[in-house]
């Protein structure tokens, strides 16, 4: 599902990340990036899988839950994702250039904070990055 949401935000010129939180096996928010449509830097995939699954949720504690997205999450989202006390972070693609769950920095686990999430890297890792790929190719193309 995160996937196909990042194909989306690629025909829609977005950085093609897609996001889905799940809890108790059932998806809450099925997300994609929308920072260019929504004119905000911090509309990033996993912010906007949080807001809509504290709406649902009715407080922005989401303890219990499992974020899919397809790349690593930057510092904002690794923060973000720490104090919705998110119990788990299942990700696609490392981004060795600001990835804040284990690649550049580990926001996620690091012992200082409050909260630390459980980490999957490395799903769907190809489809991933061959997505990003192909979007970033096409911008330097045009």
């Amino acid at each position: 599902m995160a996937l196909l949401q990042a194909r989306e935000a690629f025909l829609c010129g977005e950085v093609p990340i897609g996001a889905v939180l799940v809890k108790d096996n059932a998806p809450l928010a099925v997300t994609r990036n929308r920072c260019e449509e929504l004119g905000d830097a911090t509309a990033h995939a996993e912010i906007l899988a949080l807001q809509e699954g504290g709406r649902i949720l009715g407080g922005w504690r989401l303890s219990g839950t499992t974020l899919y997205v397809t790349l690593e999450p930057c510092p904002m989202c690794a923060g973000a994702l720490v104090q919705a006390r998110v119990d788990r972070l299942v990700y696609g693609a490392a981004d060795p250039k600001g990835g804040a769950a284990g690649t550049l920095y580990d926001i996620v686990q690091d012992g200082r904070l409050n909260h630390r999430l459980e980490v999957t890297a490395g799903i769907l890792e190809e489809k991933c990055a061959r997505l990003l790929q192909k979007f970033f190719q096409q911008r330097r193309d045009r």
